[in-house]
């Protein structure tokens, strides 16, 4: 199988590299292009991987993978769209772009995976999710998810589900981030050093997403496990509660939902 990558950002960088670090393919059977021939020396040089232009990697590709922006989707394909060969598999990663859109785009009966995946990708934890079109096999879904696999975990779910799925993992990384820099930040002004602050805070913060994950208990019966009576936990559990934490987080990952269908 050939693996084509037209982006060379973070995303296809992370996901690259799960590839290699799991021998899904030799990477002889990789190739990449970008825009910026800065980034493609990095590929060559962090990678070993081979990059040409635009159509070279199409006409190449069992698997194309178009990590470019939404801004960008529409002049590629347009540009692509005679060299994919019937038989490759497209999968995007571009919010806002349906398979509806996306087919009209390419103006031909393609092989379409529409996927959101997430930054933790780069650290071999991502989360995404696949949406095939009516043309893409079983099979052929199931190889596009065990790339995804590489780099975290990866289900299908329904296209009305992707602007929903932008919301609770697409973008809340950087919602946790706050939450940990915000952790951190307190600790630093209780006179802990800075770096030891991330750590704890990171640390906590991975440790009880483990937590939901491994145990299959409720978050909320997680939550009550740590609130002693009268304790420290349950205080702040209170001043969180007092200060909407709950209701923040809901409203803004809605927010994102609805940008998310709006694009």
């Amino acid at each position: 199988m050939n693996i084509g990558f037209i982006g060379c950002g973070n995303m296809a960088t992370a996901m690259l590299g799960g590839i290699l670090k799991n021998n899904l393919v030799p990477k002889e059977n990789l190739m990449a292009s970008d825009k910026s021939e800065q980034a493609m020396e990095k590929i060559r040089r962090d990678m070993g991987i081979a990059t040409a232009d635009n159509c070279r990697v199409a006409e190449s590709a069992d698997v194309l993978v178009l990590a470019v922006k939404p801004v960008y989707m529409e002049e590629v394909i347009e540009e692509i769209a005679d060299a994919v060969r019937p038989e490759t598999i497209v999968v995007t990663l571009a919010p806002g772009k349906t398979l509806k859109w996306l087919d009209a785009t390419f103006g031909r009966p393609t092989k379409l995976v529409r996927t959101m995946p997430n930054t933790p990708a780069l650290v071999g934890e991502g989360m995404t999710a696949l949406c095939p079109n009516e043309f893409v096999q079983p099979e052929e879904l199931e190889q596009v998810a065990r790339i995804f696999r590489s780099f975290g975990k990866a289900q299908v779910v329904s296209e009305t589900m992707i602007d929903v799925v932008t919301g609770i993992s697409g973008s809340s990384p950087a919602y946790v981030f706050l939450f940990i820099e915000a952790m951190a930040d307190a600790a630093v002004a209780e006179g802990m050093p800075r770096a030891q602050a991330y750590e704890f805070a990171s640390q906590a913060v991975l440790g009880s997403a483990k937590m939901v994950l491994e145990t299959g208990k409720h978050p909320g019966e997680l939550k009550d496990m740590v609130c002693s009576p009268g304790g420290t936990t349950i205080e702040g559990v209170r001043v969180l509660e007092e200060k909407g934490l709950r209701s923040a987080v809901f409203e803004a990952t809605r927010a994102c939902v609805k940008k998310a269908r709006e694009l």
